[in-house]
């Protein structure tokens, strides 16, 4: 009997030992994504439009698996105009929403002041990181280097870098360092401390791989600043290398297996179209809403004539100004009846119906001369130079309409147009896809019988 008890408290023992020194595996999704460019929500100017956060958060909604990592590697601010900063924090917003668990700086956030990305870090509720953006003056990183995250007793270490050839231009007050340091510096911080070790870099496709050859340490490379979402996952090394673009049209994702003590195993990967058809979350539109109410309020530089006429010349002034489609009218009849026939005359109504007539993103291919010292400017209200008129393709008409008054001084011939000057508005999928040849005929105009105009265009 006393046998048969010891025999099974042995046995007891071994199945308790056994358990205890059984790797324990992880499976863990990873959901990222790269230049989503200040694209909240799709503008809505024309049908069809991909992507958006809005559409994004719906998707991850209903399809994530709990428990996976929500990551950005950059880029996901427009710009480094006054009034991208002001959308920057409402995208913020929009990942705090979304659960992201890090947000990476990209070459676009580097060139925000080192006040403003303090400003970010400061109000952000999604960690945001960079290892290699520094303040200019003491060497100290803007951000955190890294953080790391732990699911079911796994530790994971996300490092984030932006390649310096990318932002060559940093913001006032800052420096941005070479990357390969800043990665080293921070895997000799964590050693130890991480079961697995994600590095979100903005960079090229080249580079990606470099990083993969000289920092084995790092299982998982996450870009970048790429033409393109990645064709399928690469192996460099001992890094899986995955990465996506296109202004939050695409999502990547990446499923993996994390057994402690056992090579890391991929389950599955995929590069998700965020299509038409996918439903946008309406509170991510709200944020849009308040973004563009912020921003109809707030006094930006583009408002003011002196800044916009900064970088000219000092002494000269421009050869012509703006006067507004009226002026071109009063004589081109039949080019007149031609453009209050087209869309392009009811251009800023697209504006108005989405409450974007404020918005410097959507204003420039709207009105006349947005952009310019004597262009559309917000404060006109939509009383002035509104729409696309004539002036929008075949630029200021001033003195034009001075010469055609009768200024002998003035001899002026209006630039050739062709189909380049259309794709400054219709690309992509504001005109999908753009075909000059089949456009033109829709406002097609030109020399009439009422005047002598130079209005023409060449066709291909």
């Amino acid at each position: 009997m006393r046998c048969c008890i010891r025999i099974s408290f042995l046995a007891l023992a071994l199945l308790f030992g056994c358990s205890r020194r059984a790797p324990t595996a992880l499976d863990l999704s990873i959901y990222f994504t790269c230049d989503t460019h200040g694209r909240l929500e799709p503008c809505g100017c024309f049908t069809g439009q991909y992507g958006g956060l809005t559409r994004l958060k719906t998707v991850l909604d209903a399809e994530a698996a709990p428990g996976g990592l929500r990551l950005d590697i950059g880029n996901s601010a427009a710009g480094a105009e006054d009034y991208d900063f002001v959308e920057y924090r409402y995208m913020l917003q929009a990942f705090a929403a979304l659960h992201y668990d890090a947000i990476n700086i990209g070459a676009l956030e580097a060139q925000f002041t080192a006040a403003q990305l303090r400003e970010i870090k400061k109000i952000s509720a999604t960690p945001v990181l960079c290892a290699n953006l520094v303040d200019k003056s003491t060497g100290a990183p803007i951000f955190d280097s890294y953080r790391i995250v732990e699911r079911s007793g796994q530790r994971i270490a996300l490092i984030g870098v932006v390649d310096p050839r990318a932002a060559a231009t940093p913001g006032a007050g800052l420096s941005i360092g070479d990357m390969e340091s800043a990665i080293e510096k921070t895997l000799t911080a964590i050693r130890g401390k991480a079961d697995l070790v994600i590095l979100l870099a903005f960079t090229d496709e080249a580079t990606l791989a470099e990083l993969a050859r000289r920092f084995y340490e790092c299982q998982v490379i996450l870009g970048g600043n790429v033409s393109q979402p990645a064709q399928q996952l690469q192996k460099e090394n001992r890094s899986l290398i995955y990465f996506v673009t296109n202004e939050a049209r695409a999502l990547g994702i990446l499923h993996l297996r994390l057994t402690k003590g056992a090579p890391l195993q991929v389950a599955g990967n995929e590069i998700r179209l965020l299509n038409d058809k996918i439903p946008q979350d309406n509170s991510l539109s709200d944020l849009m809403q308040k973004y563009r109410a912020e921003i109809r309020t707030t006094h930006l530089a583009i408002d003011d004539p002196n800044y916009l006429a900064a970088d000219t010349i000092p002494g000269v002034r421009a050869a012509a100004t703006y006067v507004g489609t009226e002026k071109c009218l009063t004589c081109h009849k039949d080019a007149a009846a031609v453009w209050a026939a087209s869309a392009h005359a009811r251009a800023f109504a697209t504006l108005t119906a989405r409450k974007a007539d404020a918005d410097p993103k959507c204003i420039g291919c709207h009105t006349v001369g947005f952009g310019d010292a004597s262009g559309y400017r917000r404060e006109f209200a939509a009383t002035k130079l509104v729409n696309v008129g004539c002036e929008s393709c075949h630029g200021p008409g001033s003195l034009h309409v001075r010469e055609r008054e009768g200024d002998a001084s003035v001899h002026f011939t209006f630039r050739p147009l062709d189909g380049g000057d259309c794709v400054k508005c219709h690309y992509g999928e504001f005109s999908r896809p753009f075909d000059l040849k089949e456009q033109w005929p829709l406002i097609k105009h030109g020399k009439d019988s009422q005047h002598t105009a130079a209005l023409s265009i060449s066709t291909p």
